[in-house]
């Protein structure tokens, strides 16, 4: 699904990534945990083909990038960030971005196929908002917004499914709800790339992880054996326990500032 090879990149003569290997396959669901300013959104950029290595290669979906074109190779990723939610007209009504997703647009200036608008609502409806259809997408709460974002992305049954820190700025129940609904039907793509920085948002539909430090992969595979107290400790810097419980890693830390 995703190779990335000694992938390096630069800007202003600073190397935000460091020779980053990544391998991913089909099937995999993967989270990408890190601090901010780690790299974790460049490494998106280069696999959504918005940013391109200064040295390695990028392969996608079995196309490397600079011999493709990859807007060809985007209809196939469903991609959810806030970029994204800031480019959505607050107008519109609610089914009408979740069907933009079936072709990639970000509005419609034609007539919709009805097949597309029946797909929509049903999609609205598999995330159990279809409550929500008629509102204008810019009067949902944060949570609610995420929500129609992932039932836009679902819509054209993406071979990978992006999310960028899809729980920012969400409150305890939005982010469980938003959490609950990916989990329950994140299967519908092949694989799942999910970036954040929270290790509570690892959800028993991930199985395996990757932790980035300062621009390079720090530590990558099976979630429980790159989820330890050990390397997350070292890419936080701060004294880390981990526990399992309901399939899901929970953290404890004394803080930057404890040594005892």
């Amino acid at each position: 699904m995703i190779k990335m090879q000694q992938v390096t990149w630069r800007r202003e003569n600073r190397d935000i990534l460091k020779g980053v290997d990544l391998d991913i396959r089909p099937g995999e669901h993967w989270v990408i945990l890190g601090r901010n300013g780690s790299g974790k959104t460049t490494i998106l950029e280069m696999i959504n083909g918005y940013l391109f290595p200064t040295s390695g290669t990028v392969e996608v979906l079995g196309h490397r990038y600079g011999r493709v074109d990859v807007r060809e190779v985007r209809k196939r990723i469903g991609y959810i960030s806030q970029s994204l939610v800031d480019k959505m007209s607050l107008s519109d009504p609610v089914w009408e971005v979740v069907a933009t997703g079936e072709y990639a647009f970000l509005r419609f200036y034609q007539t919709i196929d009805p097949a597309v608008v029946r797909k929509a609502h049903d999609m609205l409806e598999r995330l159990r908002i279809a409550h929500l259809g008629n509102q204008p997408f810019g009067t949902l709460s944060q949570g609610e917004r995420k929500k129609v974002l992932l039932a836009r992305a679902l819509m054209a049954e993406p071979e990978l499914l992006i999310m960028d820190e899809p729980c920012a700025g969400l409150d305890l129940y939005e982010r469980e709800r938003l959490l609950a609904d990916l989990n329950r039907l994140g299967g519908m793509a092949k694989t799942v790339l999910y970036v954040t920085h929270h290790i509570e948002e690892v959800i028993p539909l991930f199985t395996h992880a990757a932790i980035v430090h300062d621009g390079r992969i720090a530590a990558a595979g099976p979630k429980r054996e790159v989820l330890t107290g050990e390397a997350l400790s070292r890419a936080y810097e701060l004294p880390v326990e981990v526990e399992w419980a309901y399939d899901r890693p929970w953290i404890r830390t004394r803080g930057a500032g404890d040594r005892t």
